[in-house]
């Protein structure tokens, strides 16, 4: 799942307010074994929310009442999830949380697959791999973070030639333009040397 950053304004209590919910979220589904469901029923709110402005000005507008709100995310979702999050999303709107709503939902994730051992792996590649390329990328990657890789390929046109790949934090440059810039800078120190 891509995302958004963090909490639009950036600040770190958003995040702290995110974290918070999102750990409250995964704990109390465990509990309830509800676990996969909330996380397939997060999936489907996060695409309605990329989706949709008009929801998600709606869902933070703070001139809209708790009670349109409840009723807007009652005539969107109540068939489509699960009591248990149906439930969660009404909580979130009743303590005024509703502002970072997606930021839960990507913490929710991170914390997700940090229990399960998983990573994700975006990878930016000039062409479109072959199914051989995709599968030699994410077995490299899964020997190197030790862990299982979701990964998200796409086409990034301003590559010449290569891909260029991010695990959390990290980036690994494996493009045709990094490679020319490690040989000039090796060339450089060569010639530099004599």
């Amino acid at each position: 799942m891509r995302s958004p950053s963090l909490a639009k304004n950036g600040s770190m209590s958003a995040y702290r307010v995110a974290r918070r919910y999102a750990e409250a979220a995964l704990e109390l589904a465990e509990e309830q074994n509800q676990g996969e469901r909330l996380a397939a029923d997060l999936e489907v709110v996060w695409k309605a929310m990329k989706e949709s402005r008009e929801f998600i000005g709606l869902l933070k507008s703070p001139v809209i009442s708790k009670d349109k709100k409840r009723a807007l995310l009652a005539e969107i979702f109540r068939s489509k999830l699960s009591v248990f999050t149906f439930n969660f999303l009404n909580l979130i709107v009743d303590k005024g949380r509703e502002d970072v709503l997606d930021d839960i939902i990507k913490e929710y994730y991170k914390l997700r697959d940090d229990r399960l051992g998983i990573v994700t792996l975006e990878v930016r590649a000039a062409t479109e791999l072959t199914k051989d390329q995709q599968q030699t990328i994410v077995k490299r990657f899964e020997g190197i973070t030790r862990k299982k890789i979701r990964v998200a390929f796409s086409i990034d046109k301003q590559l010449k030639g290569g891909f260029v790949a991010r695990v959390g934090d990290t980036v690994y440059d494996g493009s045709v333009r990094r490679q020319l810039e490690l040989l000039r800078e090796r060339f450089a120190e060569g010639v530099g040397r004599n």
